[in-house]
């Protein structure tokens, strides 16, 4: 996350976990999202918000509702462990 954002403007993602999921490469994404290959990297790493528009753009693209990608708190776990504590 960069230093000089504040807490409540972070937005968590899943993008490199779904990115990675299905084989595609930042490059490839960028392309699918029409954006360039480092704001995937920026996505991924917390230092970039996405505008309303790419967010929906990437739910549509990975078929997921926006919420399911994009989050104003840290996603929990997805470890076995975690899922059979449920």
């Amino acid at each position: 996350m960069a230093q000089d954002r504040r807490p409540e403007e972070v937005i968590f993602n899943r993008i490199q976990m779904l990115r990675t999921e299905r084989g595609i490469s930042r490059q490839q994404l960028a392309e699918q999202l029409g954006v360039h290959y480092q704001t995937i990297g920026y996505l991924e790493r917390g230092e970039y918000s996405p505008s309303l528009h790419l967010a929906l753009r990437a739910a549509e693209l990975f078929q997921l509702p926006v919420e399911a990608i994009f989050a104003l708190r840290e996603f929990p776990a997805l470890t076995a462990d975690a899922l059979l504590r449920r």
